[in-house]
């Protein structure tokens, strides 16, 4: 992975500040300059300014996955970590699906197999749950003390791929998404899921994707007496026109979906359209039944880098200081970029018909939100209506008012953290 680290400053920007901020990197001592991964994994934001340290969660490799064909991309076997719920959570159970974004091509893929994105021989043994998986109730107040697992991504094709053969023209690659969710579902129902009063599936990027894929999977398993809901933070993909007119996200999907099969997930859809359009979200939800929660940023940083302006589509790199800091747009791109939020809140006209769904659409220039301290709930987090992403969520799952918030455009929000890149994400 360290050929792929990039360093990531988080700054917040206050209108009070914003033409000073345009400029300015944040100090180091604030703690706040991160060393990680170009792909946009799930726990990319600082953590917290707390002195409360999490506790350390061991990685469980999954019993019999070879039996199960649940193999991470080189053959080894899928792995989540789970830390136990107490107290009144003791019978709710929390699971997140890591994102990491995707592989497109065998090369692609026998890279990504020498990474924790494709082998659990790279995973960490242990790591600490924050934000919506925090043991902490005054960072998570909703959900500190259920049962909560993380499960890790290691197939490259949002836990839906399902190839039988391995030997890819000569190349050994495990293509089994589909089979790791089934075997890890199946081992978590033996370790309590099946005795849960209520669950909630969530997941981060391309773990997003997964969750709007398997959601309605995931309602199955349990009676129909158990609250089950999902959220699906920051994956919300948007299948649109790119800055010269071209549809680069779908052509990326197009190579996903065919290498790694995944049509078998729709069938009814890619008997009606192009299978990958059948993996876009505005697609999946308008056949999902079970109530889902969607966090979105209104300029979601990975997909600026990488929808609206590949690298591809701009090859003076007119685009490059504009995708790294939403600060140094100019006037024509701060235009475009107010289109692209209004083409994911047209896209998102579906759920606005759904009464028991939820959405929090906030004007920030992030992507992840869900798993780090600061943007879940902290007295520092950014907040639409007065109202922190998790006290939106809470409000949502336990039905305590109808939450479907959208946020004023940039640059209205005081509280946004927007991110800062020494160089994009990696596609």
């Amino acid at each position: 992975m360290a050929a792929h680290r990039l360093r990531l400053w988080w700054r917040r920007r206050r209108l009070s500040a914003a033409a000073a901020a345009a400029g300015a990197f944040v100090v180091i001592s604030a703690a706040l300059v991160l060393t990680l991964s170009s792909w946009p994994r799930d726990d990319e934001a600082p953590r917290s300014f707390s002195s409360d340290s999490a506790d350390l969660v061991d990685l469980t490799l999954l019993k019999n996955a070879k039996e199960k064909g649940a193999l991470c991309l080189d053959g080894s076997p899928a792995g989540y970590h789970l830390q136990r719920g107490f107290g009144s959570g003791s019978n709710s159970w929390l699971l997140h699906l890591e994102g990491g974004g995707w592989c497109r091509s065998l090369q692609s893929c026998a890279l990504r197999k020498l990474t924790a994105l494709g082998s659990s021989n790279y995973m960490e043994r242990q790591i600490a749950f924050h934000g919506i998986l925090s043991n902490i109730q005054s960072q998570n107040p909703d959900f500190y003390n259920w049962n909560k697992v993380k499960i890790r991504y290691c197939d490259g094709a949002s836990f839906s791929g399902d190839v039988e053969n391995e030997l890819q023209n000569g190349t050994t690659l495990f293509f089994r998404g589909q089979r790791i969710w089934e075997a890890i579902m199946d081992e978590l129902l033996g370790e309590g899921l099946a005795e849960a009063k209520q669950a909630f599936l969530t997941g981060c990027s391309a773990g997003g994707l997964a969750t709007y894929i398997h959601c309605d999977d995931f309602r199955a398993l349990l009676p129909k007496k158990v609250t089950v809901k999902c959220l699906a933070d920051g994956g919300f993909f948007l299948d649109v026109n790119d800055i010269i007119g071209k549809r680069s996200m779908r052509s990326f999907y197009n190579d996903v979906v065919h290498l790694q099969e995944v049509g078998k997930r729709f069938p009814n859809c890619i008997s009606m359209m192009e299978p990958a359009q059948c993996f876009f979200p505005h697609k999946i939800i308008k056949n999902m039944k079970t109530p889902t929660f969607i966090l979105n940023p209104a300029y979601d940083a990975w997909q600026i880098q990488h929808v609206l302006a590949p690298n591809a589509s701009e090859p003076q790199d007119s685009w490059l200081s504009c995708k790294l800091d939403i600060n140094k747009c100019n006037s024509s791109q701060i235009e475009i970029l107010q289109g692209f939020r209004a083409d994911l809140l047209d896209a998102l006209s579906e759920v606005k018909k759904k009464k028991e769904w939820g959405m929090f659409i906030d004007s920030c220039f992030v992507h992840c939100q869900t798993l780090n301290n600061i943007t879940w709930h902290s007295p520092s987090s950014p907040r639409v209506n007065d109202k922190t992403i998790a006290e939106a969520v809470g409000d949502w799952y336990f039905e305590r008012r109808v939450v479907k918030e959208i946020d004023c455009p940039f640059p209205c929000n005081p509280t946004c953290y927007n991110l800062v890149f020494a160089q994009p994400y990696k596609l």
